[in-house]
């Protein structure tokens, strides 16, 4: 399974982002939680950056990961200045993937501001470190990338906006063109909050998925991370342009952002792909059987996903890998030991049910390179 969107430092994040202050107690949401989060991307550094890489990837490949996919936006020092090599954080990053033999695409994230409140926002505190003065200086450390990964065979660069939020539109069209230039995968956050889909309303006065399209932005080789909170006009959209669409659904559960609209994406033949996303659970199984009984639970119906796919399992892997612009071939084997308690004495010909509806990463009994 390829997890098409990470963030691994944000590991670090566990149980400490379910606390509670009481200042919060009637705000307490995604906003608030990301306030941790800037606390954490904050401190790191690009050895503290790399440890953290390296315990997530290390139990994604325990887990039956074969591939991922690193959504990577800490970029610069504390204060916003460059490393002395504009790509350190990203490659100390890559490198814990390569450690442990990880097929990795790095999809190095433009940020430049802090939002839009009739103007750009400037970027405060440690949204400093995620943040390019142009676009230009963002695409130019994506060059660089490349250049480096070329001659690693473990490790493909991609490109990302971290979101409509964080970039102008002037930057979605610069990016969309640079990676149909360079034939890379593209992806973005959009439509995880509610509050996110308003403020795109008031600046550009239509979803942040209409502005993908029109910035070019949206296509086979883009993939829109979330997606939750979309309207029918936006998953004609979605469908039209062959866009993938990324759900994390242990973190949006986590993280209260909504219910994911499967059976919609379904009915419109929209590709779906699954990601670990911040680290809360690292288990692909965990998060196929999430999306399988979140879309039960959205239609009060038995005829989920799985009914739809055969092998729902099978399916997301094929998406994944086309989100990360991967052939399923370049990624390793995991064989499963089909004597564990949660597959014992299923028929042969139901496995493919049971591995999206009560599987856990226990059941991966041995990993084996890519041929």
């Amino acid at each position: 399974m390829p997890n098409a969107h990470s963030h691994a430092f944000q590991r670090g994040l566990r149980g400490i982002g379910e606390r509670r202050a009481p200042a919060a107690a009637g705000d307490d949401d995604f906003w608030s939680w990301r306030q941790e989060m800037y606390r954490l991307a904050g401190s790191l550094d690009p050895q503290s950056m790399h440890d953290a890489a390296a315990a997530s990837f290390g139990e994604m490949v325990r887990a039956g990961y074969g591939a991922v996919g690193e959504f990577h936006y800490v970029h610069h020092q504390p204060d916003g200045s460059a490393y002395e090599d504009p790509g350190e954080m990203a490659v100390a990053v890559a490198e814990a993937a390569v450690a442990i033999a990880l097929p990795i695409v790095l999809l190095p994230a433009a940020y430049h501001r802090a939002g839009w409140d009739g103007g750009d926002l400037a970027p405060d505190g440690a949204q400093r470190r995620f943040s390019d003065p142009d676009v230009e200086t963002f695409l130019d450390r994506v060059e660089l990338l490349r250049e480096w990964a070329a001659a690693r065979p473990l490790v493909e660069v991609g490109v990302a906006a971290h979101s409509v939020r964080a970039v102008p539109a002037s930057w979605l069209e610069r990016i969309a063109a640079r990676a149909e230039e360079q034939g890379m995968v593209r992806h973005v956050h959009a439509c995880e909050q509610r509050r996110e889909v308003e403020e795109c309303r008031a600046e550009h006065g239509c979803s942040p998925i209409e502005l993908l399209e029109r910035s070019g932005f949206l296509g086979p080789r883009t993939t829109v991370v979330h997606g939750i909170h979309v309207d029918d006009q936006d998953v004609r959209r979605l469908a039209s342009t062959s866009t993938i669409v990324a759900s994390c659904p242990t973190t949006e559960g986590n993280l209260g952002d909504g219910q994911f609209p499967a059976l919609a994406y379904r009915d419109a033949g929209v590709r779906m792909a699954i990601g670990s996303d911040s680290q809360v659970r690292i288990d692909p199984f965990e998060e196929v059987r999430e999306l399988e009984t979140g879309a039960r639970r959205e239609g009060e119906t038995r005829s989920g996903l799985l009914a739809a796919a055969g092998d729902l399992w099978a399916e997301l892997v094929s998406n994944g890998a086309t989100s990360l612009g991967l052939g399923e071939q370049t990624m390793p084997r995991i064989e499963l030991d089909l004597t564990h308690p949660a597959l014992d004495g299923v028929p042969p010909e139901d496995l493919p049910l049971a591995i999206a509806t009560c599987a856990t990463a226990e059941i991966v009994a041995r990993r084996t390179p890519a041929d």
